[in-house]
């Protein structure tokens, strides 16, 4: 008897760190120290001195239920960006910049292919937020889940000055909402897709009109990172007030978590194009409009309040860096009532979002 015939191929785990050196080696940044093999990952912080006082940010999150689709369709070269990114995005929302991701992949069975495919796409999210790779470990758990199963998850480690830290305390009565668009369900809620839609291979390589893609390809397309356009709009003098990552729980979770005391946000819905698939899933799981916005972004997937005189430069700022905005609105109007149940209601912020969607390349 060996660890081999025991479901655990030693050998299988050094192919799969060889195929994704190369990936990994694209994250790099001059502050990392080392390199793959070690105990840990090594990360200089000489540069944060410069800082008046450094904060350290972190965040931690896999990609739930979405990985089952990967799995159906064989694709695995773009989940890591979702865990990437509802990491990175997490800590961006605080005004931090991204330092230093780590993934954790378990399998029923180590496929090197598979392996290095999934970490391909966390290398790509770590270069779209600018964060090294600098360690990860894949765990090949024979018997606890089938062989050709895994799961997927994340944690990354930012630093902000104090003194930049997004924190809400600063907003007021008349402050302005700015969405920036997702690129769909990114990675929430997908419990409830799997109920709506078939999960099978035909099912999701449907093409919808509606669309304009097939639904496989619709419902993987991976979570936008949002760091380099915060990044943008920080680099033009805009304060940022206040930031919200749209997740689990939608609008009537998250936009509530970054407002102080005593505020409320009051959200114009119909002033920006919801993209299609949310109302595709609605008609056909037959979901309420509150359920809706109570699970998804519903096409924004990155929330934040703004002195009303700084809209026109955050919006110059996005557009320059070639990101998808939803521009601002003039004439709010109550979008959920359920949203002033949560504070006592004596603010209100003019509001947002916007009139397209259209996308803009990264």
């Amino acid at each position: 008897m060996d660890y081999k015939n025991a479901g655990v191929d030693i050998e299988a785990g050094y192919k799969s760190v060889e195929l994704m050196k190369e990936h990994v080696k694209k994250t790099m940044r001059p502050e990392v120290l080392g390199g793959l093999g070690g105990f840990s990952g090594a990360f200089s912080l000489a540069k944060i001195k410069e800082m008046e006082e450094p904060v350290l940010l972190s965040g931690t999150d896999g990609c739930g239920t979405k990985v089952k689709l990967a799995m159906i369709l064989d694709k695995h070269d773009t989940i890591g960006i979702d865990a990437v990114a509802m990491c990175v995005n997490d800590i961006a929302c605080a005004g931090g910049e991204p330092l230093f991701f780590l993934d954790y992949i378990a399998c029923g069975k180590n496929y090197p292919e598979k392996i290095a495919s999934i970490v391909k796409g966390v290398a790509e999210g770590c270069l779209q937020s600018d964060a090294a790779l600098i360690g990860g470990e894949t765990a090949e758990h024979p018997g606890l889940m089938p062989e050709d199963e895994y799961d997927l998850a994340g944690f990354a480690v930012g630093v902000c000055d104090k003194k930049d830290m997004i924190t809400g305390e600063n907003l007021a009565a008349g402050d302005v909402l700015i969405g920036m668009a997702s690129t769909g369900v990114h990675s929430n809620g997908f419990s409830l897709v799997r109920k709506v839609f078939d999960m099978t291979k035909d099912s999701l390589n449907t093409y919808y009109d509606e669309l304009g893609a097939t639904l496989g390809e619709t419902l993987l397309a991976p979570t936008r990172i949002y760091v380099k356009a915060l990044r943008a709009i920080k680099d033009a003098g805009v304060t940022v007030k206040a930031c919200s990552h749209i997740t689990g729980g939608g609008f009537y979770e998250n936009i509530p978590r970054m407002l102080k005391d005593n505020t409320v946000a009051v959200v114009q819905k119909d002033s920006y194009t919801v993209p299609p698939i949310f109302d595709l899933m609605a008609k056909k799981g037959n979901i309420d409009e509150q359920m809706m916005y109570n699970t998804y972004n519903m096409g924004l997937g990155m929330v934040l309040a703004l002195d009303p005189a700084d809209v026109d430069k955050t919006l110059e700022a996005l557009k320059a860096a070639g990101k998808v905005v939803a521009t601002a609105s003039s004439k709010p109007e109550p979008f959920v009532k359920r949203i002033l149940e949560h504070f006592s209601i004596d603010r209100y912020f003019d509001e947002i979002a916007g009139s397209t969607m259209d996308e803009i390349a990264r």
